[in-house]
């Protein structure tokens, strides 16, 4: 089983940035990787995904334009840039690995998900 580890998380203010990363224990191909979210008392929201084989991205509502997420399979690695945060974007951030397929989904349904990291938290302040 893939062990996952985020890191990068900490606390900003408002219009700045951070890079989250999420290292995997073995490199595995053709797996889809997907950043979620979740605020205290909320529900776990997706936030952005990619298809490791071909680099095919999709990104939530609430952060297009904004993040981008990215791969590095030399070091297993997938990153989330965050640019111009937003307090509402205070979360504890997940990385989750499912089968390829699962990056062409229409939802965000974190049950097609079968490995999670522990979380990073991102705080913004205003």
């Amino acid at each position: 089983q893939v062990h996952l580890v985020e890191s990068g998380g900490g606390s900003v203010q408002a219009g700045g940035s951070l890079r989250l990363s999420c290292v995997r224990s073995m490199y595995t191909s053709s797996i889809c990787v997907a950043w979620f979210r979740q605020a205290p008392g909320k529900g776990r929201e997706g936030v952005a995904r990619i298809y490791t084989t071909v680099e095919r991205t999709v990104y939530g509502d609430a952060v297009k334009g904004r993040f981008t997420i990215s791969q590095d399979n030399a070091k297993n690695t997938v990153y989330l840039q965050m640019n111009s945060l937003k307090p509402e974007d205070t979360a504890m951030y997940y990385c989750a690995t499912g089968l390829g397929s699962v990056c062409y989904s229409p939802s965000w349904d974190p049950d097609d998900y079968s490995a999670w990291g522990q979380g990073t938290q991102v705080t913004v302040s205003s």
